[in-house]
């Protein structure tokens, strides 16, 4: 049986994935619904990839909502 690949990214990779967003936009996107909470891993805030994917694709990041 094979176990899926989790794929974690740390905040520059988050920060690339969306385009050069700053920290502080990634953290009020967070706040407001935007964005996913990272996942509670040690000292350092990760997020799923996959998450993170599927979250993109069913809101919209930055801006007003529609």
């Amino acid at each position: 049986m094979n176990t899926p690949f989790v794929k974690y990214l740390r905040i520059r990779d988050l920060r690339i994935k969306l385009g050069g967003r700053s920290r502080s936009s990634i953290y009020r996107d967070i706040e407001q619904g935007r964005l996913p909470a990272p996942t509670g891993k040690g000292k350092r805030p990760l997020w799923i990839e996959d998450e993170v994917d599927e979250f993109l694709s069913n809101h919209r990041v930055g801006g007003t909502q529609p």
